[in-house]
């Protein structure tokens, strides 16, 4: 009994590492894939390709992702939550709302400026009709979360700083929206390289002058 009882611990040890190696053998496939589906978009894309970087089979991919949709969909939510998690706001709330949209506005086009995003934005777009579910995975873990994000900052001092509650959350789409403009839609077309760091704050700085003063006021000197 001894034996039976040393063995079934033994086995049970196990079961943890069987799960780290299941977890990094994942992680494998999802940086492989990124790299495919970043170089080559994804129609271009191929399931041989990923397993060519990595080995394994396709079988194996699909018992982790179930298909390449549904690869392709952990790819976005992989790097999206990975450029989000930059766009960390949590400390703008013991500032004033000018300093607060300022920080909030260069760390975002520092996120939607990055490489990958870039990428990834001009892939989703042009498959996002086929499969909107994939669109709406981007869409809820990047633009549509630092929305959220700014709205509960503004939600939060919204008393302090003189904004009706209930405005946050179209208050904080029209901004993101502001900082993005067309610059963004600039360098996703090609039209331009991305901003230089001065170039960022100097855009920043107009769309919150304009957000908070309008197009007729002169920002007070502060």
């Amino acid at each position: 009994m001894a034996q039976k009882h040393g063995e079934r611990g033994q086995a049970q040890d196990t079961v943890p590492g069987r799960i780290k190696r299941r977890n990094a053998r994942r992680e494998e496939f999802l940086d492989a894939a990124t790299e495919v589906f970043l170089s080559s978009g994804f129609s271009g894309a191929s399931v041989d390709s990923i397993i060519a970087k990595v080995g394994g089979s396709k079988r194996t991919i699909y018992s982790y992702f179930g298909n390449k949709e549904q690869l392709f969909t952990a790819v976005v939510k992989e790097i999206t939550n990975r450029a989000m998690g930059r766009f960390t706001i949590d400390d703008i709330a013991d500032v004033n709302l000018e300093t607060a949209l300022c920080n909030a506005g260069r760390r975002y086009l520092e996120v939607v400026m990055s490489p990958q995003a870039l990428q990834l934005y001009r892939i989703v777009v042009g498959e996002g009709t086929r499969f909107p579910d994939i669109a709406a995975v981007f869409f809820e873990n990047g633009p549509g979360k630092a929305s959220a994000a700014l709205a509960h900052i503004l939600q939060e001092g919204a008393d302090a700083w003189g904004i009706p509650k209930h405005s946050a959350t179209k208050l904080a789409e029209h901004f993101i929206g502001m900082i993005r403009d067309d610059l963004h839609l600039k360098v996703v077309l090609g039209l331009r390289n991305p901003p230089t760091a001065a170039e960022a704050r100097s855009s920043v700085r107009a769309a919150v002058d304009v957000f908070l003063y309008g197009i007729k006021k002169v920002r007070p000197q502060i």
